[in-house]
């Protein structure tokens, strides 16, 4: 079990994957020229927690999932409670049960207290 024997390593690989993404999505909106306020620009832009759903998904498959029955960026929609569908970051399925709907969201600065309800 590769993964889970030396977790730390690759939880150290997802959170540096978080940092970078959010860097890079801030300097390349401050190189477009648009402004967008303090720094939204790194949270709009989506994909900094995908090291997180790769080591998941990673950890799923290796404890024995199917990985036809593992899906990420396709086939994501379910129904949603407020609303008619919701997208997921990851979905188990077995035996045509949904075992696993995830969605990852990353939660950083001032706004923690206004977003914490949104983000649980």
């Amino acid at each position: 079990m590769k993964k889970l024997d030396s977790i730390s390593k690759y939880l150290s690989q997802a959170i540096t994957h978080y940092w970078l993404t959010r860097q890079k999505q801030s300097e390349k909106q401050t190189n477009s020229g648009r402004a967008d306020q303090g720094a939204r620009s790194a949270v709009t832009g989506g994909a900094q927690m995908d090291g997180f759903i790769d080591l998941v998904s990673d950890l799923i498959l290796e404890v024995g999932a199917d990985k036809s029955k593992v899906f990420r960026n396709k086939h994501l929609e379910l129904p949603g409670f407020f609303r008619p569908t919701k997208e997921w970051d990851l979905l188990l399925v077995k035996d045509n049960q949904l075992v696993l709907a995830l969605e990852a969201k990353s939660q950083v600065g001032p706004s923690f207290g206004n977003n914490f309800n949104n983000r649980t």
